[in-house]
């Protein structure tokens, strides 16, 4: 796939993915905008399913006959393309752990890693305003400490109004010689942006463990934890937002601030299948190549994000200053694909449904913040590399027209 440089390439490019999509093309009057939520599947992911069920479906590591050792095979391949598509190709004590998503792996590292090395008097830092996913997990970690009669204090990281952006300033004065963790989010998922995690380490020191969920990052831009700007411990994703089927994620972690991560208890058979769907969305996804998905997802948000915040009746959630063609914002501040809005009169779930009438597919409720059951909700528009700006303006003529 050629890189995309001119308008006129980029359409062509973009063009080229989209029709690698069968359920996006087989349904050209709706238009999919929730892959926030999950992604859609494209040709070569659903081929690699078939292929393998169909010609050497087995258990892993449980086998030495040839189709149990090609699955064993393809497991371990699948670890090595994770650590490479995150750009992790040097380093001697990195491990992938295989997961259900993003959820069970912040809970793998919660009780498997972070619980046995509480002490009485220690503090964590965690969101309280992102994915539930992101606070539940370290909330039962400090209450099972509790139950063992060591008391660790759990801290909210603070964030800056209205972007939601953490507040690094005032993190580094929260930083005391007990801290002992930091979760942070890289995307949110429901404002959009950048947290900038690059701020939170100049913050925290170089001795504190951070815990990152990619959920909204791995599979809509480039994530590489070789990177300076990157220094975290550990990384989870879920692979059914990065192409690849439901249940299944990953966890990598970087094994050197503190001991390896070592899941507890009996392993039983991995989501063979899953893993599968994982590593041909991994090379899907390199070879369309994840800056320019990135570009392409940034050129329609901006579209979007333009031309909404002119219309009176919404209010669209998050940082302000992102939302005009002109920002002069950095690319990390930009918003990611994501663009949440409420309408003043209409509630969330009935605009939801309105919208499906008109053949737009969006997220409408709480969307699983931690903290915003009392907002009342609100609609989600999230895109990938398949949505056109054809399917954006219609949605934004329908939104006009409810005004």
């Amino acid at each position: 796939m050629a890189s995309a440089q001119t308008p006129g390439e980029a359409r062509a490019w973009q063009a080229e993915l989209r029709a690698q999509f069968p359920i996006v093309t087989a349904h050209p009057d709706l238009a999919y905008l929730d892959s926030a939520a999950t992604s859609q599947k494209p040709r070569a992911v659903l081929e690699a399913v078939e292929t393998y069920l169909t010609t050497s479906n087995a258990n892993a590591g449980r086998g030495t006959y040839p189709w149990a050792n090609r699955t064993t095979e393809l497991v371990e391949r699948t670890r090595a393309r994770v650590k490479e598509f995150l750009g992790d190709t040097r380093s001697p004590h990195s491990t992938v752990h295989f997961t259900s998503g993003t959820t069970e792996g912040l809970r793998m590292i919660a009780r498997d890693w972070l619980l046995p090395r509480l002490r009485d008097g220690d503090e964590i830092l965690v969101p309280f305003a992102d994915h539930r996913a992101n606070l539940d997990p370290w909330l039962e970690a400090a209450r099972l400490s509790a139950e063992r009669g060591a008391e660790v204090r759990v801290r909210a990281l603070p964030r800056q109004e209205p972007s939601g952006d953490y507040d690094h300033r005032a993190l580094a004065a929260l930083v005391g010689p007990r801290t002992r963790f930091l979760a942070a989010t890289h995307v949110h998922h429901v404002f959009g942006g950048d947290m900038n995690v690059h701020r939170l380490r100049a913050a925290v020191g170089p001795g504190v463990p951070i815990c990152l969920d990619a959920a909204q990052s791995v599979g809509h831009l480039p994530v590489r934890v070789d990177a300076p700007d990157l220094d975290v411990d550990f990384l989870v994703f879920s692979g059914h937002k990065a192409m690849a089927l439901p249940g299944t994620g990953a966890v990598w972690a970087r094994n050197t601030r503190g001991p390896a991560l070592r899941p507890e208890g009996w392993q039983g058979t991995p989501n063979t299948v899953g893993i599968v769907s994982l590593l041909a969305a991994l090379d899907w996804l390199q070879e369309a190549g994840p800056a320019r998905i990135a570009r392409h997802v940034g050129r329609l948000t901006t579209r979007l994000t333009d031309r909404l915040g002119r219309l009176a009746p919404y209010e669209i959630l998050g940082c302000p200053a992102s939302l005009t063609a002109d920002s002069r914002l950095p690319p990390a501040q930009r918003r990611h694909g994501i663009v949440t809005f409420r309408h003043r009169d209409i509630p969330a779930d009935d605009l939801g449904f309105i919208l499906y009438g008109h053949g737009f597919m969006v997220r409408a409720d709480t969307l699983c913040q931690a903290g915003a059951e009392k907002d009342g909700g609100s609609v989600r528009v999230s895109l990938h590399v398949h949505n056109t700006e054809e399917e954006v303006d219609r949605l934004l003529a329908v939104l006009d027209s409810l005004g």
